[in-house]
């Protein structure tokens, strides 16, 4: 289950003289200092460029897509445009439920050097980012501040992971939409549909929103 709840803590992003790139001849590549600069600037072309008709936030990166070629002046606007958090509009926060049974996160506890229960306390009492989506349609990639919860992928991915399944890679937190292969550490389940074709939008999360994890009390 998940339960939007309002405004969302903001995040802090600035940059100048940033790169940016030729991606075809209607659309850059912008690189970035940090995520969260990333999520500041989609945010701000989208509400401000009116040449912009598409903007898609990566981890460092934004690629800004426009109607006709692109010219200098878009460039040298995007080189040196400022941004910062306290530009955004409140974002929402969502509560995703999760029994916090999956198969990995006795694996997980000691990579952290941490109980489990340490670890389902690290996971829940942080508030998380949505940074940037991909890989599949409706997955969300996740960013947290605490360190204690980095961990590699595993060694041999899984030909299958169930759709729900909470996971962690490297500094990241996710939740898969659907059925497919994967190589994130799995410590929970969640019933709350991060995809549905039929709702509008079908994704659940988005950059820039907040999420909280809630701890149903389910161990393995």
């Amino acid at each position: 289950m998940a339960v939007d709840h309002g405004v969302a803590p903001l995040i802090t992003g600035a940059g100048v003289h940033r790169r940016v790139l030729p991606y075809g001849d209607h659309a850059v590549l912008v690189e970035c200092a940090s995520t969260a600069e990333a999520i500041a600037l989609s945010r701000r072309v989208d509400e401000e460029f009116e040449e912009a008709i598409e903007t898609v936030p990566g981890a460092r990166t934004v690629m800004v897509r426009t109607d006709d070629r692109v010219h200098d002046q878009l460039t040298d606007r995007l080189s040196t445009l400022a941004v910062d958090a306290s530009e955004l509009a409140p974002t929402r926060t969502i509560e995703i439920e999760v029994s916090y049974d999956g198969p990995d996160l006795a694996e997980v506890a000691e990579l952290c050097g941490l109980e489990v229960e340490g670890v389902i306390a690290a996971h829940t009492s942080q508030v998380w980012r949505v940074a940037f989506c991909g890989f599949a349609p409706g997955f969300a990639y996740l960013q947290g501040h605490d360190e204690r919860l980095t961990v590699p992928r595993r060694s041999s991915p899984r030909p299958e992971v169930p759709p729900g399944s909470v996971a962690l890679a490297d500094t990241w937190s996710a939740v898969y939409p659907r059925r497919a292969p994967g190589g994130w550490q799995l410590i929970g389940t969640t019933s709350a549909a991060m995809w549905d074709s039929t709702r509008t939008p079908p994704a659940l999360l988005a950059p820039g929103m907040a999420i909280r994890f809630i701890d149903l009390g389910v161990r393995p």
